[in-house]
């Protein structure tokens, strides 16, 4: 690894936007510093919009000299949405393969991951922080997209990339809170999700579910169920 500046995840460990980026570092072996920000209390946030993201959102990178977090160097590079950090961190590690090198594969990866994005995040979104009537069979008809996308087994293109970097901290997230029902839709509503979910329907997908949770640097870096 030759990593010429240093890097900061601005980050929440309950956060599965930001989970997909400690999981690139890791992978990456990256020289990194996890630094917490509480976005529950907005009221301490005000050093975080004033010098790293003026959104206020996580998950965010620095890159640049080593020093303080809250008050990173002028010359330090700041990078937020986490899609965008990943594909910079396959960028600056590149022998981590974090994208395969085949141009095919390489392609297969991208449409996975904007299947991920468009079919299933905004689908997960308004389930359960802005309840609609419908909103669990669009989650339904997201979790058909990706599971139309992975091959009859392994991970996302074979090898584990930035896919599945991609994918996994969504799919267990949403697997977990649809188990628990937790959300803001009325009561039982998660449950029914998560019984067509878990139903033969879905199996190929569910499998998917089961083996990134087994894979290293996701064990190393989840949350506290």
């Amino acid at each position: 690894m030759n990593q010429s500046r240093h890097i900061t995840l601005y980050a929440h460990s309950r956060s599965m936007f930001s989970h997909r980026v400690h999981l690139a570092l890791e992978e990456a072996k990256a020289d990194y510093t996890f630094y917490v920000v509480d976005i529950i209390d907005k009221s301490t946030m005000a050093w975080y919009t004033d010098t790293v993201n003026p959104t206020g959102k996580i998950p965010t990178i620095t890159y640049g000299p080593k020093g303080d977090p809250r008050n990173p160097a002028p010359e330090t590079v700041k990078i937020n949405e986490s899609l965008i950090i990943l594909e910079f961190l396959a960028e600056i590690f590149p022998e981590t393969q974090l994208l395969p090198v085949d141009p095919v594969r390489r392609a297969r990866a991208r449409l996975f991951m904007n299947a991920v994005e468009t079919k299933l995040v905004d689908a997960f979104r308004k389930l359960f922080f802005a309840y609609t009537p419908g909103a669990g069979a669009a989650l339904l008809t997201g979790f058909e997209a990706v599971q139309a996308l992975l091959p009859p087994s392994g991970f996302a293109v074979g090898a584990w990339s930035l896919a599945d970097i991609a994918a996994a901290p969504i799919l267990v997230w949403i697997h977990i809170m649809l188990e628990h029902d937790i959300g803001v839709y009325p009561a039982g509503e998660g449950l029914k999700v998560f019984g067509v979910l878990t139903g033969p329907t879905f199996a190929r997908l569910v499998t998917y579910i089961e083996e990134v949770q087994e894979w290293p640097t996701f064990k190393r870096t989840v949350w506290d169920k």
